[in-house]
């Protein structure tokens, strides 16, 4: 089943008298219930707007948006969908209980259901016992997220989408973050999410969708997008004699010296190779043989340059 589809979405602004600004531009877009999707692109690429229209808060100019095969305008969707935006706003007088217990009320989620439900919640994102009575204004960054995300699951939603849910956080927060994704996507959730921390895009996104200047320039699974051959390499080596070294040197793309060791990149394999014989020969010893790939990174960046150069 199809959890969200977009048909020739647009949406255009008026910035003023006569004057027009097309954020997005016909986008067709197909997730499947289930599924994981990362929506990227640069600053005003038109992400938030695709969420707002998503989650019926504005309206497009033309086309059309549905979840679980209704329309958006439909009120009755807003029970099928959870949402943590990126500057979400925290009751800070609140503990965590009381803020999950206010949130579970809009939804008129009966007393014994509702205790039941937010005990699960706080289980989930690790705020169980002493934190679940603690007010809101002693939370750090990463507490208030994973609150936020406990917030956006409070009516159990199958679509569920996240405006940049690692905003902020250190590496220990965007981890716990991380966690709590894979558990919602064990359970089947559908998760929609924007974010700018390409290396967590990759390790949890089922498939990406890169929106550039209000279109989408790449869409599929990562694996498809991203080129896996060897790109370049890096070898750090000991114990080689100059003469052996200059030889590396005349071939590789970089070598730099640190103390008694040296690292050098090479950009084909064929260079490798060679200077894996040249170290061993010289009786040298091999320290490390990194290869460098293509990541999803260097995708965003060369999708989003390749728009500026046409700009």
């Amino acid at each position: 089943m199809i959890a969200i589809k977009t048909v020739g979405l647009r949406k255009v602004f008026k910035t003023g008298i006569a004057k027009k600004n097309e954020v997005l531009k016909g986008l067709d877009l197909e997730i499947e219930q289930g599924e994981t999707f990362g929506y990227l692109g640069p600053n005003g690429a038109g992400k938030t707007t695709t969420l707002k229209l998503l989650l019926g808060l504005i309206y497009p100019t033309s086309g059309s948006a549905f979840i679980l095969g209704e329309s958006t305008r439909n009120v009755r969707v807003k029970n099928l969908i959870g949402f943590l935006p990126e500057q979400p706003y925290f009751y800070t007088y609140l503990t965590a209980w009381e803020f999950l217990d206010f949130y579970s009320q809009l939804f008129d989620i009966l007393g014994k259901f509702r205790k039941k439900r937010i005990e699960e919640l706080l289980s989930l994102v690790g705020l169980k016992g002493k934190c679940e009575k603690l007010q809101l204004r002693k939370f750090s960054k990463g507490m208030l997220q994973r609150l936020g995300i406990a917030q956006a699951l409070i009516n159990d939603p199958q679509v569920i989408f996240l405006d940049e849910p690692f905003s902020g956080l250190d590496p220990i927060g965007r981890k716990e973050i991380r966690d709590i994704i894979f558990k919602l996507k064990d359970s089947g959730k559908t998760i929609f999410f924007c974010s700018h921390i390409l290396s967590d895009v990759e390790l949890i996104c089922d498939r990406v969708g890169i929106l550039v200047d209000g279109q989408l320039r790449a869409l599929g699974k990562i694996e498809d997008l991203v080129d896996t051959s060897l790109n370049s390499a890096e070898i750090a080596f000991y114990g080689l004699k100059e003469g052996s070294k200059q030889e590396i040197r005349n071939f590789c793309t970089q070598m730099v010296d640190h103390s008694d060791k040296t690292l050098a990149i090479f950009n084909d394999r064929e260079s490798v190779d060679r200077a894996v014989k040249i170290i061993t020969d010289g009786k040298g010893s091999l320290i490390s043989l990194t290869p460098v790939r293509q990541t999803l990174e260097d995708i965003f960046l060369k999708e989003v340059i390749t728009e500026k150069q046409i700009s």
